[in-house]
């Protein structure tokens, strides 16, 4: 359920445990025992990153803030209630979709192939296929999935569960079905549920960040769990994407869409968080790192694996980028190969504005450094 946090016998004493959940925040519910994992960071901070990835053409343009709650899915659920609600103002989407029924009357398009296979040449009933104009729909489908999740959840606050209440009751024509977190259906967004966007991301991450169990007979466990690594990651490239003006192409997460292989015989790819490509040739390769840098410095195997990617890109230089912490590593110039990793901070205890103008700096810095590797 939570293969990140690890748990370790406590010295402190008998029967007590440590708990060390890494990047892992969210809740855990294993029948009367709740765990909460607070983050690090100002809870409004945590989502805001979150909102940026999820719908960052949008998130200045909306005037709601989320509340700063005791854990992280009773913040979550009042900006999800506000999304919903402004979603469907002016009534559900309706969309249409394709069915597939026997009927005693023929309606859309009779599946000959169907007909004569079932019922052996029968007249009735008739096997048709026809588009129906529903609100019962893929899109709202997911809303209502998402609902129904934050509805098991281990929420104790009344006024929030009065808030999924009153949204499950607008969406009662809607069928609801159980979907994997990690086989969600893809949407593409037109002009017709382009104002769905935020809430279906929302309801995403939910259904995403999800899982109920059954273990140990009757026991059920449950949880909600945020990956604070891929926030992270995930906020650093689409901003710094935004900022440079690059698509994803250009720019692209892990590399898609581009080789980059350490050995002569392309055994070993390499997938850099962050690289600039032009014409074919890599002149830019970083990595994002949701970690803290202690007073030592940064850490070894994060400058090896830079190396690794300055190495196999051919540059002569890499950029590593932390979020900010007490000590804030310079940069490193590596013996005999003449390769210079460089490290820069951004200040995630800082308002959603200065977070941005930090981003800013740090794309004009990655200009900068790509400029010198076309060069070099």
């Amino acid at each position: 359920m939570a293969p990140s946090v690890a748990i370790t016998l406590s010295p402190s004493g008998l029967d007590l445990y440590d708990l060390r959940p890494g990047a892992i925040v969210g809740g855990i519910q294993v029948g009367a025992l709740s765990i909460q994992i607070r983050p690090k960071l100002n809870m409004r901070r945590v989502l805001f990153l979150v909102s940026y990835v999820l719908d960052r053409a949008q998130w200045q343009k909306t005037p709601f803030e989320f509340d700063e709650e005791k854990t992280l899915l009773e913040a979550l659920v009042p900006g999800f209630a506000f999304h919903f609600w402004r979603a469907v103002n002016q009534g559900l989407l309706f969309a249409y979709r394709v069915e597939e029924q026997e009927q005693n009357t023929v309606r859309g398009r009779i599946r000959f192939e169907d007909q004569t296979r079932r019922h052996f040449g029968l007249l009735l009933p008739v096997a048709v296929r026809y588009d129906d104009f529903t609100v019962d729909n893929t899109e709202n489908r997911l809303l209502r999935a998402a609902v129904n999740c934050l509805g098991r959840m281990p929420i104790r606050s009344a006024n929030i569960r009065r808030k999924l209440r009153a949204i499950e009751a607008a969406l009662n024509s809607v069928s609801l079905l159980e979907y994997s977190p990690k086989n969600l259906p893809e949407i593409t967004y037109t002009r017709l549920n382009e104002h769905y966007r935020p809430a279906l991301e929302l309801a995403k991450l939910v259904l995403k960040s999800s899982s109920f169990e059954l273990s140990h007979g009757t026991v059920r466990s449950q949880s909600f769990l945020v990956d604070m690594n891929q926030v992270f990651e995930d906020f650093v490239i689409l901003a710094l994407r935004d900022v440079l003006r690059l698509t994803p192409g250009e720019f692209p997460q892990n590399c898609r869409g581009h080789g980059l292989w350490l050995d002569e015989a392309r055994t070993i790819k390499l997938e850099p968080d962050l690289s600039w490509w032009g014409g074919g040739v890599c002149r830019f390769v970083g990595d994002v790192k949701y970690k803290a840098i202690d007073v030592s410095g940064v850490h070894n195997d994060d400058i090896y694996q830079l190396l690794a990617y300055t190495i196999a890109s051919s540059l002569p230089q890499g950029l590593l980028i932390y979020p900010a912490s007490e000590h804030s590593g310079e940069g490193h110039s590596i013996v005999n190969i003449g390769k210079l990793m460089q490290v820069r901070t951004i200040d995630l205890d800082r308002s959603p504005e200065s977070i941005l103008e930090q981003i800013g700096v740090l794309a004009a810095h990655i200009a900068a450094l790509t400029r010198q590797n076309i060069a070099a």
